[in-house]
Order: C-alpha cells, then structure tokens, then sequence
C-alpha cells in the first residue's frame, strides 16, 4: 500500500504532522454485514477503508479461517468449537459462510490489492505456522500484516523473518527493549483508552508507529487522531472514512 503523504492536523487543534492516518476496517464493516466474512471484507473497502483487520483460527484439520471466537456459539448459533471441527465440518455447519484466509487473499476485486491485518487470536505455534505459511503460498506476504500479543508475535517472528507486525500491548508501561529486539514490531497496537499524546510521542521517538483499536465514535476518533496515532480501527469504518475525508486529513490512496 502506497500512502500519500500530507499534512495532518489533530481534532483537537494539535500541530501538523506529516504521517497519513490508516483506516482500518474491523473485522470488515460488522455493523452492516456478519463479521470475518469476504462480504464484510468487501463492504469496509467500498466504504473507504485502507486496510481490513481479520481474525484467524485454524480448523482441526489445520485450515485456516476466518473467525475471532473459538466456538462458532456467538455468530453462527453451533457450540462447537473451530479447534475440534474439519473445514469440511466448519462448511457444513455455516453453509460455508466463514471464508478460509486463502480464499480471502485470492478473493478478486479489490479484495485481491487490499492490505490486511491478520489477528491471530490462537498464538499456539501450529497455528501461526499454517496462517504464516497459508499468507507465504499466495504471494501475500508484502500486503498481509499481523497483529496479537507478544506471544503470537514472537511466533510470527520465527516463521518469517521479514513480516510485518503491529504488536498488540495492553500497558502504559514500553514493552521490554529485549521483547522489541525480539519481535521487531513496526508498529505497537494500542486499545484507543490507553492513547495519549505523550504516549504517541514516546513511542515515535522509540521508531514505531501506533495504531490503536476499537474506536467506534467521532469524539473518539478525533481524540487519537489529535494524539498522533498513525492507525485507526474500527466498527463503523464509514464515520471514520468520512472524518477524516472531511477534515482534510491525510490518508493512504491505492
């Protein structure tokens, strides 16, 4: 994804900048269309997200797909869990309505050029090996980017070097500079209550970018982009589109 680049003002009146803020779709466009599945997907894109936020488990059988719960209790009304199922169980259950992560990358349309960001939920290491390697054999590897906590990444990190990630982390307190060294986040991921300007600066000034996740209000949204983030996610991907097209704010274009 090439971003373009522009000045940037806070909502909240703070200094230019010249960092494009990205938009990011959670989970697709939940509010309109079931969540984790390639209609949502293509719905948060036609409403003006730069970047898709998925979810990834793996299926007994060790196919990848997408969905953020471990049963599919939640969104398709079966207790069972997506870790004891085959894929051809997890079609028959959901008449095949949660996509595998291959047949995301390889969706057509603007699916096919769209930069996702692939949550890894189950940080076991099978798991991150098949998404890894499922990401690795559709050549998706410069627009797919990871995010979890530090045990995930750590995994991402050993499976392939050269990935990028965005590490989630939960505390005001910088990770360990042995665990950055480690994992070589590019970016650190954030819950939006947690951001701060003084957080942003910090953490720009250690060579990351930030992202933060889930803001789903304009009030919110204005706040973290008055804060510097560089990455917003959220439900209502069209409020945030249209912010920050109204603003005048910077944004990556295809």
């Amino acid at each position: 994804m090439t971003a373009a680049r522009g000045a940037v003002r806070g909502g909240d009146g703070g200094a230019v900048r010249s960092r494009p803020v990205v938009a990011v779709g959670h989970r697709g466009d939940p509010y309109r269309v079931r969540e984790n599945t390639l209609p949502s997907v293509r719905s948060a894109l036609e409403r003006g997200a730069d970047a898709v936020e998925i979810d990834v488990r793996v299926t007994r059988d060790g196919v990848p797909v997408l969905l953020h719960d471990s049963s599919l209790k939640r969104l398709w009304g079966h207790d069972r869990a997506v870790a004891d199922i085959t894929h051809t169980d997890l079609n028959d259950l959901t008449r095949g309505g949660v996509p595998t992560l291959q047949e995301v990358l390889r969706a057509p349309g603007p699916v096919s050029e769209a930069r996702l960001m692939v949550d890894l939920p189950d940080s076991r290491k099978e798991t991150v090996d098949a998404v890894v390697e499922t990401v690795r054999e559709c050549g998706a590897g410069d627009r797919a980017y990871y995010c979890a906590g530090a045990e995930a990444m750590l995994a991402v990190r050993a499976a392939d070097p050269g990935a990028e990630i965005a590490m989630t982390w939960q505390s005001l307190a910088p990770p360990r500079p042995a665990l950055l060294e480690a994992v070589r986040p590019r970016w650190l991921n954030y819950r939006f209550g947690l951001v701060s300007r003084e957080l942003t600066e910090r953490v720009h000034r250690d060579g990351f970018l930030v992202s933060a996740w889930t803001a789903d209000t304009g009030r919110s949204m204005r706040r973290l982009v008055g804060a510097g983030v560089d990455s917003i996610t959220t439900n209502r991907i069209d409020t945030l589109a249209n912010l920050l097209r109204s603003d005048r704010l910077s944004r990556p274009k295809a």
